[in-house]
């Protein structure tokens, strides 16, 4: 059985007036992400892991955000259409492990949802997606509250004919 890793990091500004969507779950705060799309950092990193698990390149250059079809777009859609990228290529994912990094609000309870979400998206069990979440102890931007970070790796496996 041929597998392939991939790694994927995002980070996006937060700013009032601003949804905040973090792995496909809409969370009450008073800042948001701000992007082109929904700035979902933790399924942009996911995409980016997924498309490099396979040298496909980044989320930039997929959905560019620049263009006006993905402006506002519920970041589901790229992790689907990534899914289906990968699929053609023949491979099925085994699991994705992520780290979501940001000073608040506390996201525990909602990791349950994120992970039916990607699950969903992905073909696989929320018992295969696995989602932690951090600070940065006050440091950096994301320790100023001014962002918020992700990373995401996975493991493709080609399916078997």
């Amino acid at each position: 059985m041929q597998i392939r890793i991939g790694h994927g990091y995002d980070v996006h500004q937060l700013s009032a007036g601003y949804a905040l969507t973090i792995g496909g779950v809409q969370i009450p705060h008073e800042v948001g992400s701000m992007g082109h799309s929904d700035a979902d950092v933790l399924l942009h990193a996911l995409c980016d892991a997924l498309l490099g698990a396979l040298s496909l390149g980044d989320i930039g250059q997929h959905f560019k955000n620049t263009d006006p079809r993905w402006k506002g777009m519920d970041s589901k859609h790229f992790l689907r259409e990534v899914y289906k990228m990968i699929s053609e290529k023949g491979y099925r994912v085994g699991n994705v492990d992520s780290s979501l990094i940001l000073e608040a609000p506390k996201i525990g309870k909602y990791i349950p949802q994120m992970k039916t979400e990607i699950a969903t998206c992905l073909g696989i069990s929320p018992e295969d997606v696995s989602i932690k979440a951090t600070t940065s102890e006050t440091m950096g931007f994301v320790g100023r509250k001014e962002g918020l970070e992700a990373h995401a790796v996975c493991l493709l496996y080609k399916k078997e004919d």
